[in-house]
């Protein structure tokens, strides 16, 4: 992880070469994933290979890669895709330009949940034009950068590496009929809202019920219409709004329904009532009172 700032001609300080780093876990106790948020003027990166898939979307400029044997280039809204083991470089395609990318270092197994056998799928071509995917991956890398909830990161990394080995990869999809789905996400609900400050895995709910994890996120988004993660903080906010009611303060009612901190709440807060917990803690404060 590095950063440099630089001045532009007019004397404005801005970011010209900058990385970093946040490492999400999957699950509580689960296995890391690293994210890498990075925007360079003029970086080039030295010849190397990763052991994950390094998956890449790109958000500005263009970049030019030496991959197996040949050049790849990207711009923006494209998807990339490197192997696990695969020497490669990266560079500014341009020398005015520079490139920017959100990219994230998946396990291989990450990319078989949901397909047919165990070997790493194959990408035919590295560079990917799929602006929903690429929409998706960008939003989930941004959302969990900025807070990296451990239920959340595996609610929505496997599902979206899944839909990117059926979309793109030679593996084969596996069946998406899973049956019992709404006994089995009746089971994970209640799991969920007995455990909302310290949830557990998705893989741990999975194997007690005798399914893979992707099974498991099948049968509740099809029966809740939404992944686990979007049920549990909706939960966690009626929660909290009957502490607020009752006087808690918006950073402690986050802490005891299970949020990360106050600002983790009110992002929630405000997507599903409009309003930040302050505000409603005031607004039901004030009608009490007249």
């Amino acid at each position: 992880m590095g950063d440099a700032q630089g001045g532009s001609a007019q004397g404005v300080p801005r970011v010209a070469e900058q990385a970093r780093w946040t490492r999400a876990r999957l699950g509580r106790c689960g296995p890391p994933l690293d994210l890498l948020t990075a925007h360079f003027e003029r970086h080039i990166y030295a010849p190397h290979a990763h052991a994950e898939f390094t998956i890449g979307v790109c958000v500005g400029g263009s970049e030019i890669i030496d991959y197996r044997g040949g050049h790849i280039r990207s711009g923006p809204g494209a998807i990339v895709v490197l192997a696990p083991g695969e020497m490669h470089t990266g560079g500014p395609a341009t020398p005015t330009e520079g490139y920017a990318y959100r990219a994230l270092y998946a396990d291989p197994s990450l990319l078989t949940e949901g397909t047919l056998g165990t070997g790493t799928p194959h990408f035919r071509d590295p560079v990917l034009d799929d602006p929903e995917l690429a929409a998706a991956l960008r939003q989930t890398h941004t959302d969990l950068a900025g807070c990296p909830d451990p239920l959340e990161a595996e609610s929505r990394l496997p599902w979206l590496l899944t839909a990117l080995s059926h979309r793109h990869s030679t593996a084969r999809r596996a069946t998406d009929h899973v049956p019992g789905a709404h006994g089995i996400s009746l089971v994970v609900r209640d799991r969920l809202a007995d455990e909302l400050t310290a949830p557990p895995s998705l893989s741990d709910l999975a194997a007690d019920l005798g399914l893979s994890r992707y099974q498991l996120l099948r049968a509740f988004r099809t029966t809740m219409g939404v992944p686990p993660y979007a049920w549990l903080a909706q939960y966690r906010v009626t929660r909290a709004r009957g502490l607020l009611e009752a006087g808690v303060r918006p950073a402690e009612a986050a802490a005891l329904v299970g949020f990360a901190d106050q600002a983790h709440l009110t992002r929630w807060f405000r997507r599903v009532l409009g309003v930040t917990p302050a505000a409603y803690r005031n607004s039901v404060q004030d009608a009490g009172r007249s």
